[in-house]
């Protein structure tokens, strides 16, 4: 062990310090100098932290919000031509206009249109012209009497004292979609105290790219248009002279035309207004001469006050026909496609007759044999009504090109999706001419039986609409003409909102169809295919952002906040608009028929994997899950209802009131805000069943989830049956009679819409399921038999009947009186009438 050293101590050194004496002040200033410098590292750490943490919510901010506007990864489901006059010449050029009452364009996103406006001369309204469909023009009848959704179609517009046929047929040839000819015969009523002067204006405008020529001959009359555009090369649009027959010599008509320039397609109609002057006669051989109303000279709005801002847009070509006749007559117009250089001859006159009566030969054939109405007893008048029906629903089709107006929690101000094609039906043409997810199912399941091409391209075109999340915009308002008909406050779509997933309903009648028409597997399995991705995609988005609280529970998002305003507030995501739910909205809420979608989709996707070869299990075992009837029973049958029933914070006892407003002594009222009708609540709301007993208490039902042999099925039929709550002799209506809100308005200006009319989609769900459990042996099997044949007859019988007494297929129907109301032509869901006709679930 070595030694200690000792410590040497100069002389000058002090004493060494004793351990209780304190170190020098600077050394206690170098010591809180150390700890400040700690204080400031954690302070700068903190800062940079901070910062960090700032600059990465922002970047997630960012990326969360441009999520809503990105589109799905996968490989679209429709090649980008698919709808090109090379891959598909047939469905090239359509009536895909369905907003006017005569119209054609081509499937492409800057298509030129073609369009017939009218007006009758010398009446007792100033200008009565007519071009989109209105519901304010208050035409005795207007559709599509026969259409076959690729060659030709044949329409009916009947006015007070004349009517208008429409007929177009195509005829295919050359590189882009071949030729076409219209043929509009006028005639008058014999009601009708003299013939009618009558001016069609038929037009053609360019889309932003190409350009029309007009062509003059006697000085005023509009011979021919040429133009060329991308997708049609050149072309010549000829316009013939009214004649009274298909042999007989010109009449005497007056002509007029206008050529200019529009900015946009919603203008058209502005357009032909502003340009209307009385400084014409109209002086026919035998008769007086009269000044009469035609398109002049246009000045654009922007040019006479150079203060207004100019339309953004490209102006595009613009080009107006008139012809100025006295009823009967007819007149043809001509489309040729310059491309097309091997035509035997011009489809006009005896040729087109020929062709036109050759495509109703085909059609009369297929109808009868998809539908097979003659031998299910039904008059001819009856199998008339069903071929309009469905012609109409065809000829509804549009082809939309656009962008949506979307928005997230995470965008402060609505956002432009990326620009898209729509191959869709709309539910009418007057008042909803436009896509609409949850009414596009119902139209497929009709459309499907006819041509289930139209019915894979449909769906195909709104999958390919999918976002990166697996939200699709559940209204799809594409372009400027169809964003023209839509009120500011429905624009812009939510990410947050679903709609009912009811494509599946016809994926699932796809899938039927293979196992009695083994030629659709060629085209049906490669469809599925290329769809599987998006559609994982799409359930797995229903299966997370409508999720409710329970395990296998579901809530629509999106519901009415402002809940002092409504007497119930509206949930427009799941259909039923403002069918009673909870009358206070919360995440608690559990809705019956969300969770019933829900069973439907998950078993479809079973089956759609199982064909593919894929992965199965996920689905089935979330189907089996869904269709529980242990687990319906637990979360959403009400004992009181003896019915199953959403579930959420409710009470019965609200009503509308009158808001009250204080006005001081002596003060002018009209300075006050005006007294609104608010609801006012008489009881606390609690967490209970809502005990709503309508459709929504049907879905376990109508979506045939319920076993043959549930007791539920009895108390549900007994409903069904009860002419005091469910059953009419026009159909089932939406909610019982002896419901609170029976009829009650929403709001002052909001009458009731499904608080007891009747609606077709939902009777054709019912009559399909009565059409099931009738046919599956059971305890109720003879029950719900008797019961599909009674509602089955009511409804075809009541929809018919109106259709020949108004001329209309409406959009719901009277539960007191069975008239039509609501929007018409409705023929959208309303014509899955001829599906019931037919009985073909």
């Amino acid at each position: 062990m070595g030694r200690q050293r000792k410590r040497v101590v100069t002389g000058d050194a002090g004493a060494p310090p004793r351990r209780d004496e304190r170190p020098p002040a600077l050394h206690r200033k170098k010591k809180k100098l150390d700890i400040g410098k700690i204080f400031i590292n954690i302070s700068i750490g903190l800062c940079i932290f901070s910062l960090i943490w700032f600059f990465y919510a922002l970047y997630m901010h960012s990326a969360l919000a441009k999520r809503v506007m990105t589109l799905h990864p996968s490989p679209s489901v429709l090649d980008v031509d698919s709808s090109s006059a090379k891959v598909s010449p047939q469905r090239f050029w359509g009536s895909y206009r369905p907003q006017v009452y005569f119209g054609m364009k081509t499937r492409s996103p800057r298509s030129m249109v073609t369009g017939m406006m009218w007006m009758r001369q010398f009446s007792d309204t100033d200008v009565n012209l007519r071009h989109t469909c209105e519901q304010g023009d208050r035409l005795q009848g207007y559709g599509w009497l026969m259409h076959d959704g690729l060659t030709f179609g044949v329409q009916e517009i009947k006015e007070s004292d004349f009517t208008l046929t429409t007929e177009f047929v195509k005829r295919m040839g050359g590189d882009h979609g071949g030729d076409w000819t219209w043929r509009i015969t006028a005639k008058q009523h014999s009601s009708a105290p003299q013939p009618p002067v009558i001016s069609l204006m038929f037009y053609a405008a360019t889309d932003t790219q190409g350009f029309l020529e007009a062509h003059v001959e006697d000085k005023n009359r509009l011979a021919s248009i040429t133009g060329f555009s991308e997708e049609l090369g050149n072309f010549k649009i000829t316009f013939g002279k009214p004649v009274t027959g298909e042999l007989s010599s010109a009449k005497y008509a007056s002509y007029n035309h206008l050529q200019t320039v529009s900015p946009g397609l919603e203008k058209l109609t502005d357009i032909v207004k502003q340009s209307l002057n009385r400084r014409f006669v109209y002086s026919p051989p035998s008769g007086e001469k009269r000044h009469y109303i035609a398109v002049d000279t246009y000045r654009h709005p922007q040019r006479q006050n150079q203060q207004q801002p100019a339309d953004p847009r490209k102006e595009s070509d613009f080009v107006v026909h008139q012809v100025t006749v006295q009823t009967p007559f007819q007149i043809e117009v001509l489309f040729e496609s310059a491309s097309f250089r091997s035509r035997p001859n011009q489809l006009v006159g005896a040729v087109m007759t020929q062709e036109l009566e050759r495509r109703k030969a085909e059609f009369d054939q297929k109808f009868t044999k998809t539908f097979g109405l003659e031998e299910k007893g039904l008059k001819p008048s009856q199998v008339r009504f069903a071929k309009a029906a469905l012609s109409n629903m065809l000829g509804g089709m549009g082809y939309f090109y656009g962008q949506s107006v979307v928005k997230s929690v995470y965008n402060e101000y609505p956002l432009l999706y990326p620009e898209g094609a729509l191959f869709t039906a709309v539910p009418s043409r007057s008042f909803f001419p436009r896509g609409f997810l949850w009414d596009e199912g119902f139209h497929q399941l009709l459309l499907s039986k006819w041509d289930a091409q139209v019915t894979r391209e449909s769906i195909s075109h709104w999958i390919d609409l999918m976002n990166i999340e697996g939200w699709i915009p559940r209204e799809q308002i594409l372009g400027d003409e169809a964003r023209s008909k839509v009120p500011a406050e429905f624009v812009v779509q939510h990410n947050e909102n679903a709609n009912p997933p009811t494509l599946f309903l016809a994926l699932q009648e796809l899938i039927e169809q293979l196992s009695f028409s083994p030629d659709q597997e060629a085209s049906t399995l490669p469809f599925l295919r290329r769809l599987f991705p998006r559609l994982k995609t799409w359930f797995g988005w229903y299966n997370t952002t409508q999720v409710g609280l329970k395990p296998n529970s579901y809530r629509w998002r999106g519901r009415d906040k402002d809940t002092n305003l409504f007497l119930n507030p509206k949930t427009l995501t799941s259909g039923l608009d403002d069918y009673p739910r909870a009358s206070h909205p919360s995440v608690d809420e559990r809705h019956v028929d969300l969770h019933c979608w829900m069973a439907l989709a998950s078993g479809v996707m079973a089956q759609i994997a199982r064909l593919l070869g894929e992965d199965h299990q996920v689905f089935q075992l979330t189907h089996q899950a869904l269709t529980n009837n242990s687990l319906l029973h637990e979360l959403h049958w009400s004992d009181t209802l003896k019915a199953f029933s959403d579930f959420g914070n409710h009470t019965e006892n609200v009503s509308l009131q009158q808001e009250k407003v204080y006005v001081p002594p002596g003060q002018p009222r009209h300075q006050y805000p005006v007294a609104r009708l608010v609801r006012a609540v008489g009881s606390e709301p609690k967490l209970r069943y809502v005990n709503a007993l309508g459709y929504v208490s049907l879905f376990p039902f109508l979506l045939q989830i319920l076993e043959p042999d549930s007791p539920k099925l009895d108390p549900i039929l007994r409903d069904m049956r009860d002419p005091n709550k469910l059953w009419t002799p026009y159909g089932l209506r939406s909610l019982s009679k002896a419901d609170p809100l029976y009829m009650k308005r929403n709001t002052k200006h909001d009458a009731p819409y499904w608080r007891g009319a009747v609606w077709i989609n939902i009777n054709y769900l019912a009559v399909t399921a009565l059409h099931h459990y009738g046919n599956t042996q059971g305890p109720y099997q003879e029950k719900a038999a008797a019961l599909y044949e009674e509602l089955r007859t009511n409804i075809i019988n009541n929809v018919y009947r109106q259709y020949v007494e108004t001329g209309y297929v409406w959009e719901q129907y009277s539960d007191n009186s069975g008239r039509g109301q609501g929007s018409h032509p409705f023929t959208g869901w309303s014509a899955l009438t001829v599906l019931m006709m037919a009985e073909q679930y």
